[in-house]
């Protein structure tokens, strides 16, 4: 039985490489070949540019009725696809039941909620300091946008990348993960099947070796007007100084070490329940995912015994070998080793090992419950995109707070209290772009802003304001003003 071939999705059509490259791409639980994807040149990414470049001249002025019944068809068809994206997600990422919903169910109402963001597509009318004239300001694309993907939410993720810049009139370049290129090609299949035009979404998928020439040369082409990156800050400062070079903006999404503060009167059993969730889910590996958890001194026995209880039961494994399986594996064995060092170094320095075993079996890892892990420690400071979570403890809500900010990240964080005006007033002081009350770090309202508040976080929110420009006409009053220096003459 052949593996599938994902190739390459320029100007409308599937190609393969122009030098007929192709890369292998593997389940990482296992490590099995899953299936090939053509492997782009520089020529196939310059011709993916011209592509979306050309097509902006008549999609930028297209209707927003268009658009709209575009992405309103495409959930509609989305929705059909379902064991077509989950077999590909399967085996590309080894997503679990528990993830496949989120990844696949919310992005379907993602589409229409999109669509109906064309009412946002609106300018302003006001008089002109000049008797009678007009000021009118319109909100209108950017251009040819580069989008660059993951592969931990390959739906979710790829549509938040490519839809709005769409909705808004730009065209765009997408640069897939080498890790799951058949799942996302799944994404422009069904665009292009809702009627989008050819060259307006175009598709590259790289190896992992070429990916930072190929995007290091589409940052430069000069008809590339902004780019877009989810992934590690890593990385995204890498993108950001080559499109410093070229003074272009980025839109970053970079990760996150989301605090939960949980104090003295909160639900503490509802609390542990959302804190293992926002951990676990999808070991972890998730940019809202809960790694940091800051507990009033009077509140913090008892949930640390539950957080116990729950981590113990947690199992990693292949979900589709281990039914007691609940979580699979991480990224690759790289990511489980990262996720080792980080814990053994923080046991070093003096952080006691409540949950896990410091083992791993290839990507696979239990979860890890660790306490007195400080700030300085590098598992408090970096995101370690693994089934683990540090718990401090401290005596006052200013404390709690001060702990929270304690971080380089900015993404989400999560307050526990009954006390709702006491929530609000902790909310507004963590610097974090969505706090959430009483819930789970890993939630998402559904085209709100919802984005990092800088640093390692990186900054903007994926929205309207992203993907367009606003410009300004000014009309001038029909009678003549005097103009200076023509008086003179």
């Amino acid at each position: 039985m052949s593996l599938p071939f994902t190739p390459l999705y320029i100007d409308g059509q599937w190609r393969p490489s122009s030098t007929g490259a192709t890369f292998d791409v593997r389940n990482p639980t296992s490590g099995e070949v899953v299936g090939t994807a053509a492997a782009a040149s520089a020529q196939d990414c310059v011709a993916a540019v011209e592509a979306a470049s050309q097509a902006f001249k008549t999609w930028e002025h297209s209707p927003l009725s268009v658009r709209r019944d575009i992405l309103i068809k495409a959930s509609d068809i989305l929705a059909q696809r379902r064991e077509q994206v989950a077999k590909a997600a399967r085996e590309e990422t080894s997503i679990t039941e528990d993830w496949l919903p989120v990844n696949f169910e919310w992005p379907i109402d993602q589409l229409r909620d999109m669509a109906a963001a064309t009412m946002r597509l609106k300018g302003e009318t006001g008089q002109s300091i000049m008797p009678g004239g007009q000021v009118f300001t319109q909100k209108r694309a950017i251009g040819v946008v580069l989008s660059i993907v993951p592969w931990n939410a390959p739906v979710i993720l790829t549509l938040r990348a490519v839809a709005v810049p769409i909705l808004c009139g730009n065209t765009v370049v997408l640069k897939t993960s080498e890790m799951s290129p058949r799942i996302q090609a799944i994404i422009v299949e069904v665009l292009a099947e809702a009627g989008l035009p050819a060259g307006v979404l175009n598709c590259i998928s790289t190896t992992k070796e070429d990916g930072p020439a190929r995007i290091t040369e589409i940052i430069a082409h000069p008809r590339v007007r902004k780019i877009n990156f989810t992934g590690s800050d890593q990385v995204g400062r890498i993108i950001a100084q080559e499109a410093g070079k070229h003074l272009k903006p980025c839109v970053f999404e970079l990760g996150g070490k989301a605090p939960v503060v949980v104090l003295n009167d909160a639900d503490i059993p509802r609390a542990a329940r959302a804190i293992t969730s926002s951990a676990l889910l999808h070991s972890g590996q998730i940019c809202m995912s809960t790694e940091r958890v800051i507990v009033q001194r009077g509140a913090a026995d008892e949930l640390i015994d539950h957080l116990c209880a729950l981590f113990k039961r947690v199992k990693a494994g292949d979900p589709y070998v281990e039914r007691a399986a609940h979580i699979g594996a991480m990224f690759n064995e790289g990511s489980t080793d990262n996720a080792i060092a980080m814990l053994q170094d923080a046991i070093k320095r003096g952080a006691k090992l409540l949950v896990g075993d410091l083992t791993k079996e290839g990507a696979i890892m239990q979860p890890h419950l660790l306490v007195d892990v400080k700030p300085g420690i590098r598992l408090w400071d970096r995101e370690t995109f693994a089934p683990v979570v540090v718990v401090a403890t401290v005596d006052t809500v200013d404390e709690a707070v001060d702990l929270a900010n304690e971080s380089d990240y900015s993404l989400v964080a999560s307050v526990w209290t009954r006390d709702v005006y006491k929530a609000f007033d902790v909310s507004r002081r963590i610097r974090a772009g969505t706090n959430n009350i009483n819930g789970p770090t890993v939630h998402v309202e559904s085209m709100m802003e919802n984005g990092g508040q800088g640093g390692s976080t990186g900054y903007g929110v994926f929205m309207i304001d992203d993907w367009t420009q606003t410009r300004m006409i000014v009309l001038h009053p029909e009678q003549e003003p005097p103009y200076p220096i023509i008086p003179k003459l």
